[in-house]
């Protein structure tokens, strides 16, 4: 099993980030380290480089770090997806606001900050919040 795992500094360095940001990743419950060495090292899965890029994505977003970690340990099963897709999502929209005509800028703009409104809002609801 611990074949797989790296060293802290093997996935700061596959995720372009210091140690230190991993370090501040994992005391916000943002990462979990997947076990330890005998020398009581941590070590990560290597999926979690790419749970560091989608966590720099959000925050880049305007999505809080408070707000990504409570996502994460919300116990929702499927939580890394929906993150995953609403990244994809924002990062699309952004890409339109960078190409749109200024008429069209203003209303994805508004748009954008809706979305972020509204991501603000659902990671704020508790998990078990009937729907109706």
């Amino acid at each position: 099993m611990s074949d797989s795992l790296v060293k802290i500094g093997e996935l700061a360095a596959k995720a372009g980030v210091s140690i230190r940001t991993v370090d501040y990743y994992t005391s916000l419950g943002l990462l979990t380290p997947a076990g330890r060495t005998a020398s009581n090292y941590r070590l990560y899965a290597p999926a979690d480089a790419d749970r560091i890029s989608v966590i720099q994505r959000l925050e880049t977003q305007g999505v809080s770090l408070d707000d990504i970690a409570r996502a994460f340990t919300s116990g929702a099963p499927d939580v890394t997806e929906i993150i995953t897709r609403i990244d994809d999502d924002l990062r699309t929209l952004n890409a339109a606001l960078d190409t749109a005509t200024p008429e069209t800028h203003t209303l994805l703009a508004a748009i954008a900050t809706r979305v972020h409104s509204l991501i603000t809002i659902a990671l704020q609801l508790p998990p078990d919040l009937p729907l109706p």
